[in-house]
């Protein structure tokens, strides 16, 4: 018996996958950029930058996965977004500190590959890397029977940009007064499925295809929960350089709450205004039928905001210009304070002090 017989029993199909990779490889050449020395399938990919602009280059680096977004995609037999959701995360991670993305790798691992599905993960893959102008440049796929259960997928991506390092934004030049402008999410973006899943199909009973009760959109469950996580490249490109940007948070997993710390310094807190933009129907269907406390919704969720930037209010009619000129909403959402520690809400209170929820 053959050896390739022989591993195939075990579980692992190496014919199946170079099918599956033949697609892989077209999809990853349409998203080369000038930079891109290598092909795909070389034991790494080679990527020379153009340095030409700038005086000291800085590589900025970051790593994350979809989640358990995908099992809402294989509820759907839907893989084709998920992949664009990984790389407008990860480009976005390296976007708050003024970085723009020059390449990317991904990772797939599955019990078992299936030719089709592993080309429609990577197409979304392609996809989000030619929008926001990054290249393909390589990646992983491994089979892993007994480890992955059947019809389970693993997405994971890893994004690496350039920033000059004058033009670094680490939240140093933040000052209190400075506005906290909110850009709008599409939805869950790829933070807090677990529990939004337990909610919508263990306690509700509903399923993708049932509209969200009271959301007076009248979306369906999948519809929503596969809702692209948005990429504020785009928008937030022509401002990097502006001396009224002082920061950007960008709200993944804990919400709010635990994202905007990370770019204050310290003596200075976030006062969000409760009630300063109107949170998506979909999160308060989430909060009341999953008798889930106010502040967890706001450490497991992202509430409709996707984006913060922090800005000097001096700077508050160009900048929103800017985004009104993109297509972008920018909500005024709170302001940055002295004192306290981390973020505090204002509830709308009689007190002089926000309420802390």
């Amino acid at each position: 018996m053959s050896e390739s017989g022989a591993y195939q029993r075990a579980g692992v199909d190496i014919a199946a996958q170079e099918r599956g990779l033949e697609g892989v490889r077209k999809l990853a050449r349409s998203t080369f950029t000038p930079g891109v020395l290598s092909e795909i399938g070389l034991f790494g990919g080679l990527f020379r930058p153009d340095l030409t602009n700038f005086a000291e280059p800085v590589l900025v680096a970051s790593a994350d996965g979809v989640g358990t977004k995908l099992a809402v995609a294989r509820m759907a037999g839907d893989f084709s977004t998920v992949g664009r959701d990984l790389v407008n995360h990860c480009v976005n991670d390296i976007l708050v500190q003024g970085a723009l993305p020059l390449f990317f790798l991904d990772y797939v691992g599955a019990g078992k590959l299936e030719p089709a599905q592993l080309v429609e993960l990577v197409r979304g893959v392609a996809d989000g890397c030619r929008a926001n102008g990054c290249a393909l440049l390589g990646g992983e796929t491994a089979e892993m029977p007994g480890f992955y259960a059947p019809g389970d997928y693993e997405l994971v991506g890893f994004v690496v940009g350039l920033v000059d390092r004058a033009k670094v934004l680490d939240g140093s030049r933040v000052r209190a007064g400075d506005v906290l402008l909110g850009l709008p999410s599409a939805g869950l973006h790829t933070n807090g499925y677990s529990l939004a899943r337990r909610i919508f199909f263990d306690t509700l009973g509903l399923s993708l295809r049932d509209r969200i009760p009271g959301d007076p959109e009248k979306r369906r469950v999948g519809e929503w929960l596969l809702a692209p996580h948005l990429s504020y490249l785009a928008p937030l490109k022509p401002l990097l350089e502006h001396p009224g940007l002082h920061a950007l948070a960008h709200v993944t997993g804990g919400g709010l709450t635990d994202n905007l710390p990370r770019v204050l310094p310290a003596g200075l807190s976030a006062e969000v205004r409760f009630g300063a933009w109107e949170i998506p129907a979909p999160f308060q269907v989430l909060q009341e039928q999953g008798d889930v406390e106010l502040e967890e919704m706001f450490r497991v969720f992202n509430m409709g905001i996707g984006m913060v930037a922090i800005v000097d209010p001096a700077h508050l009619p160009a900048l929103s210009k800017s985004f009104a000129a993109s297509g972008q909403r920018a909500l005024p959402i709170g302001t940055v304070r002295e004192g306290g520690r981390g973020v505090v809400y204002d509830l709308g209170g009689t007190g002089d002090e926000p309420t802390a929820i």
